[in-house]
């Protein structure tokens, strides 16, 4: 199981309309690194939600269960189905994150404009402490 980082603007698709309609299809991602990553993808592999813009925090997680298939008219994109697990009890806003010494290396932060990015198990389990799962 590999562990991801999928974020989206909370007034655009939040953390509230995932468990409203209890999953959805994480699709319109224009960005070929991003998208290589979820070509990467595995049913099974879990993935952090993460708030961007306005609230800028991690704030759940979720469970991709379905791979990839092609997203787009041309079909050169990628989209997996996900579906929500927990809502983080203490959402994990950026500047902890950035304030973790043990996140140091976390992928959002070094390539901060991709809406995809993996996430070591290291620092899954701190996300995790720091989110109050553990």
């Amino acid at each position: 199981m590999r562990f991801w980082l999928l974020r989206s603007e909370p007034d655009v698709y939040g953390w509230d309309h995932l468990i409203a309609d209890e999953g959805t299809e994480w699709d319109g991602v224009r960005n070929y690194t991003a998208r290589n990553f979820i070509k990467e993808m595995e049913p099974g592999d879990q993935a952090i939600f993460y708030h961007s813009n306005k609230e800028k925090a991690a704030v759940g997680t979720m469970e991709i269960v379905r791979a990839w298939q092609p997203d787009g008219e041309k079909g050169i994109w990628a989209s997996v189905a996900v579906k929500p697990l927990t809502k983080l009890p203490c959402p994990v806003p950026l500047a902890t994150i950035k304030a973790e010494p043990r996140l140091a290396t976390l992928e959002v932060l070094r390539q901060s404009r991709l809406s995809v990015t993996p996430v070591r198990d290291e620092e899954w389990a701190v996300l995790m402490e720091l989110g109050g799962l553990s």
